[in-house]
């Protein structure tokens, strides 16, 4: 069992070793080497969006009833492979745009795919999934390590030259190799069951809409989606900001945000055992107005602690509010439609919410930059205030107090 789990862990580590390895340079790369606007940026951003509404498609229709996960898998990653390699070859936006999209489309089922073949090789997963699943954000936070003190890709003279363009080609190669290695996976074949004809009306969520009936669960649905935009914000714009106003290794220091995403993962079902549902998800939402008025008022000066703080505050923003969602969603939801209420708040959150987040983001970036220059504070503070804002209706609306059992 334990080589089983290594070499899970293994194919976890490669999964989050590619996105990590281009996705957080992106919007650097793409205002710097392809000299794109706020809005390109934000439109290749969004394609993470498409690429999470089309998952389930892949899933239900094809992972769920034909073929073997580790196959899908392995195709998914070849395909991935080649495609990371023209985005290393593009040279300008236009001929960027649609292999990102492509790609995109091809990554996103591969995140169900890795979990599908995980689970199934467990005979207890809550015990044993976390310990699997650690080696992704393993896998993201040494891919940052590599860019930065590996290579120096993001420092400001490989920059100016086009550094950043290997790390796609970095992701291509691991992209490869995790294709390969997926074929040597253990067999995860289709369940093909009664409940499998409804597989596809449980992934996208279908199945769940009665739980937007229950007031408290719309109100948390609404907030879900709304709260996305701020999210966008630091996913298309903290690495441009932090390389623009001069601070080193970037990339790397932005994976502390990872670390701390470990470290409160395990503090998590505590708190809500402990203090609820509600709370834990103020706090999430709290930390997202906090970390972006550090962001708008910090400095690479005497000023430099207020961003580290900031980075470090993304295991609160993102288990705080994203992760324990997922419980009170899981909590809410009867067995009949769990896998269905997991899919329509994952369609809200990373499909539409996204979506219009990365907009909302370009936009923004675009209406306070001139001439390539970015003016942070306003921008940062825009995300800033509409967290706090969705903060104070949350509160006000929310009545749930539940404090769901959760695995340890």
């Amino acid at each position: 069992m334990r080589g089983i789990n290594a070499r899970l862990s293994a194919m976890m580590f490669l999964q989050f070793f590619i996105w990590g390895g281009w996705f957080v340079t992106l919007g650097t790369f793409l205002t710097t080497t392809l000299a794109a606007s706020g809005g390109q940026v934000g439109k290749a951003f969004s394609t993470q969006s498409w690429g999470a509404m089309f998952a389930p498609f892949v899933i239900g229709l094809i992972a769920d009833k034909f073929f073997n996960a580790e196959r899908i898998l392995a195709v998914l990653h070849l395909v991935g492979a080649a495609l990371l390699y023209q985005l290393y070859r593009s040279p300008d936006f236009s001929t960027f745009y649609p292999f990102v999209l492509a790609y995109m489309i091809v990554y996103m089922p591969t995140l169900a795919l890795v979990n599908a073949v995980a689970f199934r090789q467990m005979k207890n997963p809550a015990l044993e999934f976390s310990r699997i699943r650690v080696w992704g954000t393993i896998g993201w936070i040494v891919a940052g390590v590599v860019i930065s003190f590996g290579f120096a890709w993001d420092s400001q003279q490989a920059i100016t030259t086009g550094g950043l363009r290997n790390t796609f080609l970095m992701s291509a190669a691991a992209s490869l190799i995790l294709g390969v290695y997926s074929f040597t996976l253990p067999d995860t074949v289709p369940l093909r069951s009664s409940e499998n004809t409804r597989g596809l009306r449980q992934l996208i969520g279908v199945d769940a809409l009665g739980l937007l009936k229950d007031r408290g669960y719309l109100v948390f649905f609404i907030a879900s989606i709304l709260i996305c935009i701020p999210l966008a914000f630091y996913y298309q714009n903290a690495n441009p900001f932090l390389s623009e106003i001069g601070v080193e290794n970037p990339t790397a220091k932005m994976a502390i945000g990872q670390v701390s995403e470990v470290l409160f993962m395990l503090l998590l079902p505590i708190f809500i055992q402990r203090f609820g549902i509600k709370l834990a998800l103020l706090i999430g939402m709290l930390a997202w107005a906090l970390r972006y008025f550090l962001f708008a008022y910090g400095n690479n000066g005497d000023q430099a602690f207020m961003l580290l703080t900031s980075i470090a505050l993304h295991g609160v923003c993102y288990d705080f509010f994203f992760v324990s969602g997922q419980i009170y969603t899981d909590a809410r939801s009867s067995d009949r439609f769990r896998s269905s209420a997991q899919g329509l708040i994952t369609l809200a959150t990373y499909g539409l919410g996204m979506l219009i987040g990365f907009w909302v983001a370009g936009q923004v970036t675009d209406h306070f930059s001139t001439g390539g220059n970015h003016d942070w504070r306003s921008i940062w503070l825009f995300p800033a205030t509409f967290a706090l804002a969705v903060f104070f209706l949350f509160w006000l609306s929310f009545q749930g107090r539940e404090r769901p059992t959760v695995n340890r």
